[in-house]
């Protein structure tokens, strides 16, 4: 088995594009690049990935994969989070090496911050 394998790309459903566009830039500095009227790249400064034109959402509820982003200020990451658009779905809570929250996107995509501080 080779060792260079590894996560290169996800991608997420979105029914608006340009939403998902201005939540994300305005809320983590993400770029995108169009590629048709269905769908947009992004990067996220490490990791790359796509939106694509859904009426679904991926959400752990319906057993999609949980992406966890870090942040080192977890408080104003929430904050900004919810001045943009996203919806808390699981407060602040602690676990064995740090404490983490879950959030919707405006698609209803459902994402983890944590942090170890």
């Amino acid at each position: 088995m080779s060792s260079n394998i590894k996560i290169d790309y996800i991608e997420f459903p979105a029914f608006d594009l340009e939403q998902v566009k201005t939540f994300y830039s305005d809320t983590f500095g993400w770029t995108f690049q169009d590629f048709g009227p269905e769908y947009c790249a992004f990067n996220d400064g490490k990791i790359d990935g796509g939106f694509f034109i859904s009426e679904l959402s991926s959400k752990t509820s319906n057993g999609a994969a949980l992406i966890v982003l870090y942040s080192d200020d977890l408080e104003s990451t929430q904050d900004i989070i919810v001045k943009n658009g996203g919806i808390i779905v699981k407060e602040i809570f602690t676990f064995p090496g740090g404490r983490r929250f879950h959030f919707k996107d405006p698609p209803g995509n459902e994402l983890a911050v944590w942090s170890d501080k």
